[in-house]
């Protein structure tokens, strides 16, 4: 979900008329006078899985498959000492190529930016709608491999009428609240759920506040990453959500209005032996009101009611080891449904950090019943519990 900011940062490393590769904080770049310029890049996320109890007639063997999880082109650029763009593409179906699910690429953002002030700044189109930490940090940066496995919002939900991966059509206020940027902000009203739910076209609205106590967290307008690797010194910032939307889940006939909060903290303490230490930590709860999820399938959009916490604990190792620093990490989740089964899960692993977001290789171990599960909230989903071995790359530019 997380687009190409790093783009956005390198506007610095410009060189004059040249298409260019900079640091890892730039992609391509030409300029074409003082204030126009265009960035290119992109993103490969590919992994393998393997489960037991999940291959076999008797489902007594172990799974094993490769993915194909993301592939993004970005484009972004300046038009006006003020004015700025961005355009990113996903690929979907990435799995298995045929005629019937064969992979298309579509518009995952297009942004119009608008950017005056520290207080005061507007991006409209396609893009994020303001929520927890890990849907603003998208999967590119993240400080795990595999996706935060708290339900979504509405809007990250694939098959929703309210978005793909976290974006909406709609406009979003953001800036800081305050001379030294600790306290900031961002706003937005969109789309949300639509077709055959919310008859009356409400709009959904959301808003998210954080407090960095410490270093102020350097990203794109209101993108969040989810660790720094050490470069951005000790981190702990604070911060809450909230989206709301009258009759944003069910039919036409049976809606509910919905509520969704979360609160995220983030942690990242650089020790004097070189070694980084950091804690993520996230709460949420939505609310279905007016409409029980009583496993009929009413709730076409899939959304989750009730509880949801997930936590994890890295540390990045002093010195490189070859190409790469190591960074060993454990992560718990738990899902507290209302109506639903709870799920949790276990995962510890390591990443290999060659450059950053840039180039990471990842493997770990699960054990829970999240995976089995899935993300479908009906009274009726339950899964068994499930160990799994997986590998994983990262590339971008």
């Amino acid at each position: 979900m997380k687009s190409l900011r790093k783009k956005a940062l390198g506007t610095s490393l410009l060189a004059a008329g040249l298409l260019t590769t900079g640091s890892a904080l730039a992609g391509a770049t030409i300029k074409v006078d003082d204030t126009k310029w265009i960035s290119v890049g992109a993103g490969i996320r590919s992994s393998f899985s393997a489960g037991d109890n999940a291959a076999g007639a008797a489902s007594d063997k172990w799974s094993s498959s490769f993915a194909l999880d993301n592939v993004r082109l970005y484009v972004n650029g300046q038009v006006h000492e003020n004015i700025k763009f961005e355009f990113n593409t996903e690929v979907n179906n990435t799995g298995a190529l045929n005629s019937s699910t064969a992979a298309n690429i579509f518009v995952l953002d297009a942004i119009a930016k608008f950017e005056f002030t520290d207080l005061i700044n507007v991006w409209a189109g396609r893009l994020l709608v303001p929520s927890d930490r890990a849907e603003l940090d998208g999967p590119f940066y993240q400080n795990t491999y595999a996706f935060n496995k708290t339900p979504f919002f509405p809007n990250d939900q694939f098959n929703s009428s309210a978005g793909r991966y976290g974006r909406d059509d709609g406009v979003v206020l953001w800036g800081a609240l305050t001379a030294d940027k600790r306290l900031t902000y961002s706003v937005g009203v969109f789309d949300g759920a639509y077709t055959t739910v919310n008859q009356d076209d409400d709009l959904l609205y959301a808003g998210r506040v954080s407090y960095n106590f410490l270093n102020v967290e350097q990203n794109p307008g209101y993108y969040t990453s989810s660790t720094y690797y050490g470069n951005a010194g000790d981190i702990l910032t604070v911060a809450f959500a909230t989206q709301y939307q009258e009759d944003g889940v069910g039919d036409a006939t049976n809606a509910a209005d919905f509520w969704g909060m979360s609160a995220d903290i983030l942690s990242e303490t650089v020790l004097a032996s070189g070694g980084v230490v950091t804690a993520e930590a996230q709460w949420k709860r939505f609310e279905l009101t007016g409409f029980v999820n009583d496993g009929t399938g009413n709730n076409l959009n899939n959304v989750f009611e009730g509880d949801a916490y997930t936590g994890t604990l890295l540390y990045l190792m002093p010195g490189e080891i070859g190409i790469g620093r190591v960074q060993p990490y454990v992560r718990y989740t738990n899902n507290n449904g209302t109506t639903t089964a709870n799920t949790a899960e276990w995962e510890g692993g390591l990443n290999y950090i060659i450059d950053g977001q840039n180039a990471k290789i990842s493997a770990w171990y699960t054990h829970g019943d999240i995976s089995t599960t899935g993300r479908n909230y009906l009274t009726t989903s339950v899964g068994d519990e499930q160990s799994t071995v997986n590998m994983a790359v990262q590339l971008q530019f």
